[in-house]
């Protein structure tokens, strides 16, 4: 239950708790009996503009602080069986679906340039030619490293029309790298991010994080200072997280809690330095009379409020995977639907994870027909989704919209959040509920406390392998 004095308890801890991204986690998401046939659901959805995702689960490392799908691997021949198998999701999936349209494409990972080119191309020309995304019309994302993001990968996106390159640096520091097991070096760094310029790639995106062993406020901000000599169009700043199963989590080792300083430091600088602030983590430069980066609205953010039909809505609004129907192509990929968010298994360990990608790579043809793995939003919980992907970005919970939506009034449906006026962590200004800066630096306990008691029940009981 959202109750003050809960509230007020999660206020009074570290910020810090549960790293809150989606709703819900692939944590809350379980076996479904019997499977649910796709061709039937997705005929109940709007196919004109989804979102298109393939996942790459391969890096060159395992970053200490990683709890994602993905494994290392410099296979070739692992890499060429996975690919097949996208490619023959992808057209069983490209049958599902008939008629279908996209707005939006990326490929995710884990590192997709981790990949060697052929197989890269090959993946490209899956959402193309088998899914029929139309590349050179729609905003295009991909994340690369530093170590794979070589002058002829690069060339290859750009000639795919992509438009947004995402690279996590995380610290412009050797020694605080280092600590986090990754190799990389800062020369490495500025030489790829320099070649990654010259492409003209129309958005940057750069990651850093925040608490890293051995990071000070003043070495922090060294590396937001280096990161602004390359001018991205956006800067992602992350606060570290240790979980369980990483590398850092099996240390022993005491954290210095510095990352409220490092967040509030942080972002001085990159307001002071004419950027905006689009969520806790996003952080947007917009030139003057710039209207966008990109082909128009090719910003992607996971805590974006979904567009809702016109005219409450302009088109300009930053599109939101979560909440408009996304298509997920590969192992550790989430499909998005209004009533049905589904996947593979999730899990942390390498063992575990290869395991599952066996499985997957092994799965018959007719199988790609049927989701077995996920969750089932009711009408109570697409509401509080909404609810928490508008409130944890820049737009706010606009209570109209809300109420076009679903046909009913939001304080109606959730008095707690008055809660947040009390305690100073929002404003409302006439129809929309805002964060406050003291809520937005608050926001992964805000998400945690929206989320449902069947969410954290399911969450908190899951075994993580």
């Amino acid at each position: 239950m959202l109750t003050i004095q809960n509230l007020k308890s999660k206020i009074a801890q570290s910020p810090y708790q549960a790293y809150v991204y989606s709703y819900p986690h692939k944590t809350a998401y379980r076996p479904i009996s019997p499977p649910v046939h796709l061709p039937e659901l997705w005929a109940q959805q709007d196919r004109q503009a989804l979102f298109l995702y393939i996942h790459i689960p391969f890096c060159e490392m395992r970053c200490g602080f990683c709890n994602l799908f993905t494994i290392v691997s410099h296979n070739e021949d692992f890499m060429s069986q996975y690919v097949r198998t996208v490619q023959r999701q992808a057209q069983r999936m490209k049958a599902v679906l008939g008629d279908v349209s996209f707005a939006r494409f990326a490929i995710g990972g884990g590192t997709p340039t981790q990949l060697p080119i052929q197989h890269l191309e090959t993946i490209l020309n899956i959402a193309e030619s088998t899914m029929g995304a139309k590349l050179q019309e729609i905003p295009i994302s991909v994340e690369v490293s530093p170590e794979t993001a070589t002058e002829d990968k690069l060339k290859l996106l750009r000639s795919h029309a992509v438009d947004r390159v995402s690279i996590g640096v995380q610290s412009f520091i050797d020694s605080e790298v280092l600590a986090t097991q990754r190799r990389q070096s800062t020369t490495q760094i500025e030489a790829t991010l320099t070649r990654i310029k010259e492409m003209g790639f129309p958005t940057l995106n750069i990651d850093l994080i925040y608490g890293l062993p051995g990071q000070t406020v003043n070495s922090w901000l060294q590396s937001i200072q280096a990161t602004l000599r390359f001018q991205p169009e956006e800067i992602y700043l992350y606060p570290l997280y240790v979980r369980s199963l990483t590398g850092l989590g099996r240390t022993d080792r005491e954290w210095d809690d510095i990352r409220l300083a490092c967040y509030r430091e942080g972002r001085s600088l990159l307001l002071s330095e004419g950027y905006t602030q689009v969520s806790m983590r996003m952080f947007r430069r917009v030139e003057e009379g710039q209207g966008g980066q990109g082909r128009q609205g090719s910003n992607i953010s996971p805590l974006s409020p979904p567009s809702p039909p016109s005219p409450l809505s302009p088109s300009s609004l930053v599109y939101c995977c979560q909440a408009d129907g996304m298509i997920g192509l590969g192992c550790g990929a989430r499909s998005y639907t209004n009533t049905l968010h589904y996947s593979n298994e999730y899990a942390v360990g390498s063992k575990e994870i290869r395991d599952i990608l066996q499985a997957y790579i092994q799965t018959p043809n007719e199988a790609f027909d049927y989701a077995s793995y996920g969750f089932q939003l009711d009408a109570q919980e697409r509401r509080r989704r909404y609810i928490l992907l508008s409130l944890l970005s820049d737009e706010g919970l606009n209570f109209v919209i809300y109420s076009h939506q679903f046909g009913t009034d939001v304080m109606v449906d959730f008095p707690e959040l008055t809660e947040l006026l009390s305690l100073n962590l929002a404003t409302q200004n006439e129809q929309i509920l805002c964060l406050t800066d003291a809520g937005i630096e608050r926001s992964d306990t805000i998400g945690d406390w929206l989320f449902s008691d069947q969410v954290r029940q399911l969450s908190q009981t899951y075994e993580l392998k």
